[in-house]
Order: C-alpha cells, then structure tokens, then sequence
C-alpha cells in the first residue's frame, strides 16, 4: 500500500454571530470570542455581564466548528493542531467578514475592543494584530506562538486577568505573557482575582475600567 497524498481543500461555511446594540448612542464595539466548548449565547452574556457594556455594541462570535456535548448542547471549538496554519486564516477572514457586515449594520466602526476567554483569547489576539483594534481584553489565554513571534508585532493596550487558582493558565503562563508583552512596547494591565478558569467579579470591575477608559 501506498501513502495517502493529504489535499486541502476549501470550502465556504456559515458562522453564527450575536449582536446585541443599545437603543441610542453606542459608545464602540465590543467584539467578543468564547472558549472551548461554548458558544455565542454563553458568550454573550459574559460581556454583558461586565459593568457599562450595554452602552456598547456587543458582539459575540462563535466557532465554526460546532459539537455536541453530551446533554446535547451545540458548543464550538476555534482549532485543533490539524491544518492550524490553515485553521487560523479561515477564522481571520472569517472575523473580518464579521466586523465589515456589523459594522455597516451598525454604523459603528470605533472604538474597536476585542475580548476574548481562554481559547478565544488567542483569537481575540490575532485579531487584534491584525485589524488595528483600540483595546483588547483577555481573559484564562496565552499569547498565541504565532501572534508573540511577529516581528515587530502591534497590539493596543492589553487588559489580562487570571483567576488565582486557574490550572490551566498558570501563575508562570501570567507572569511570562505580560513580561513579553512588555518587552515589546505593549502596555499590559494585569488583574489577578480570586477564582479559576472563569469570569470574577474583580475581572469584570478591571474591564468595565478599561472599557470606560477608551469610550
């Protein structure tokens, strides 16, 4: 028997976005990405969560790689590490496509704020490297290999919070992403509260000062 050639081959899919506008005077966009095994409903209500962000344009985005879990709710996923290479550029235009069509719906194109919860925090960054948003807010997530090894790489002023006993994004992880992020010129505020891997009370303090901040 023979090798197997392995082809990629493209394909056009359908992703599932939330956006929830204020009746009047929206102060920005905040543009949200979920973690594994949530959706955009799940998502959606984190931002609102945060105090101060119904002045905003929420935007929660989810995967394009739904599943069930086993009580049969649809969840997503970002990526495997099969076709990454490839897996991060659908997602990246697939985002853009996200932002142009809110954005003419809307007739809000800035302050852009990305935000993203543990795998979706790798996305929220290379969003933000890619498309010149305003704020970025991450939550639970490392700073992706690809986003922290572009050369001269731009992010806005970043916003990372962890739960003090989170273990899976470590006190290390925390301390490692922030010294990097420093090194290369990129303000970092950093918010560590009491709780895992999830949203606190103290985080979302920390983001409705960011968020008031760039408004």
């Amino acid at each position: 028997m023979t090798t197997p050639v392995v082809r990629t081959v493209a394909a056009t899919t359908h992703g599932r976005v939330l956006v929830l506008a204020p009746s009047s005077g929206p102060l920005g966009m905040l543009v949200g990405f979920h973690g594994y095994a949530e959706n955009a409903e799940v998502h959606l209500e984190a931002l609102r969560a945060i105090p101060g962000a119904d002045h905003w344009v929420l935007v929660a985005v989810q995967a394009l790689h739904p599943f069930y879990t086993r009580d049969e709710r649809v969840v997503a996923n970002w990526m495997t590490r099969q076709d990454r290479d490839l897996a991060i550029a659908d997602n990246l235009a697939y985002v853009t496509s996200v932002l142009d069509a809110v954005s003419t719906d809307t007739g809000i194109t800035r302050p852009l704020v990305l935000a993203g919860f543990s795998q979706g925090g790798a996305m929220a960054y290379r969003v933000a490297a890619k498309s010149g948003a305003n704020g970025l807010i991450i939550l639970a997530a490392d700073v992706p290999p690809d986003v922290a090894d572009q050369p001269g790489l731009r992010l806005p002023p970043v916003l990372i919070g962890r739960g003090a006993s989170d273990r899976w994004y470590t006190a290390a992880k925390h301390e490692a992403d922030c010294a990097a992020l420093a090194r290369a010129g990129i303000a970092v505020d950093s918010c560590v509260f009491d709780g895992g891997h999830e949203w606190g009370d103290e985080f979302r303090a920390a983001a409705a000062r960011y968020l008031r901040r760039l408004a």
